[in-house]
């Protein structure tokens, strides 16, 4: 049957103006970084994605390498364009990146000009589009001076590939050099993409304010932590977790007392009447300077769950107290190297 989405989809959630710009986001968004590949089911991920469009999110993200195999991910987002979201491209921001390893030898990975333009090619071939509205510096890459990069995003936007630019976790001091680069070149920093939860704070520090200062919007990704700030793993280690498969989220980061942590965080969710991943989720959306959640989903089911998370955003200041004693950094950050200086 054709697919009709949901009349009432734009009424459920307000929406967030990104920085200094004219575009909007929801407040959670939708990534495929897990759950959409090419081993996963198909059928399921357009599922979750139907329904995520029927509840109002517009904002899907993607990479060059989410599947697995690499570039899969985008392959199956763009059947699910062609079958059923087509005819709503002009509701829909995209996203991709690319930075990270994609294929073999010396230009396939980085920040290089000769990368970054090819893989833009290749992603909106595999996912059927013109455009993307987002194209990301997945990372900064130490090898390759931050002048070539900003200037492969630069030109990407002249040639109408990609809309807006943004960069993922760069550090503060990178991200005003790659802003002021931008900015010289005539084409803004629109958004960063950074890892954020109340196990991972490192934005805080400096990151916020200084997106702020330069008007970019900023859409945390994990704020789930991967899944620890959910009930998954309240009890133990379920075997079909990305933990006990040790692929993204290694059992070495799991201790005793990141996991008390967790249990006395999901003692303050109930309270407020939520889950642990809708509170994880408002918590992330507290700040205004904070865009847009950007969350994974393996079913319709847990799909809603987390959006369900819009429902009570608010806190009051002794729920921001409690929660201060256990949210802590939990030294999860797999990211954190890919933040630090750039080259010469």
């Amino acid at each position: 049957m054709t697919y009709v989405p949901s009349p009432d989809r734009y009424s459920q959630h307000g929406y967030r103006r990104c920085g200094r710009s004219g575009l909007d986001l929801p407040p959670v968004s939708l990534g495929l970084w897990h759950n959409f590949g090419g081993t996963d089911v198909y059928e399921t991920g357009r599922a979750v994605v139907r329904r995520a469009f029927d509840r109002g999110v517009t904002h899907f993200d993607l990479a060059n390498n989410y599947g697995p195999p690499y570039g899969s991910a985008e392959e199956n987002f763009g059947r699910m364009l062609a079958t059923d979201l087509r005819a709503h491209r002009n509701e829909l921001v995209i996203s991709s990146k690319a930075g990270w390893d994609m294929w073999p030898g010396p230009y396939g990975v980085g920040g290089s000009r000769k990368y970054l333009i090819s893989s833009l090619d290749d992603s909106l071939r595999r996912m059927g589009l013109d455009y993307v509205d987002i194209f990301y510096s997945h990372r900064l890459d130490t090898s390759t001076p931050l002048e070539e990069t900003m200037g492969a995003l630069d030109h990407v936007v002249r040639q109408g590939k990609a809309l807006y630019v943004g960069i993922s976790s760069y550090s503060p001091e990178m991200t005003r050099k790659a802003a002021a680069i931008l900015h010289e070149l005539g084409t803004p920093l629109l958004i960063h993409q950074p890892s954020y939860s109340m196990v991972n704070r490192w934005i805080e520090d400096e990151l916020l304010a200084t997106l702020d200062g330069l008007g970019a919007g900023c859409i945390a990704f994990s704020p789930l932590a991967q899944g620890l700030l959910t009930n998954k793993y309240l009890g133990g280690i379920p075997a079909d977790s990305r933990v006990a498969k040790d692929s993204s989220f290694s059992r070495d980061l799991l201790n005793d007392e990141l996991l008390g942590r967790v249990r006395a965080l999901n003692e303050i969710a109930a309270q407020r009447g939520q889950s642990l991943a809708q509170m994880a989720i408002a918590w992330v959306l507290r700040d205004r300077r904070v865009t847009s959640a950007l969350i994974g989903a393996r079913s319709v089911k847990q799909l809603d769950d987390s959006l369900d998370a819009a429902n009570t955003l608010g806190f009051d200041d002794s729920e921001l107290a409690e929660i201060d004693r256990h949210a802590v950094e939990g030294g999860i950050d797999l990211w954190r190297g890919s933040a630090t200086s750039a080259a010469p």
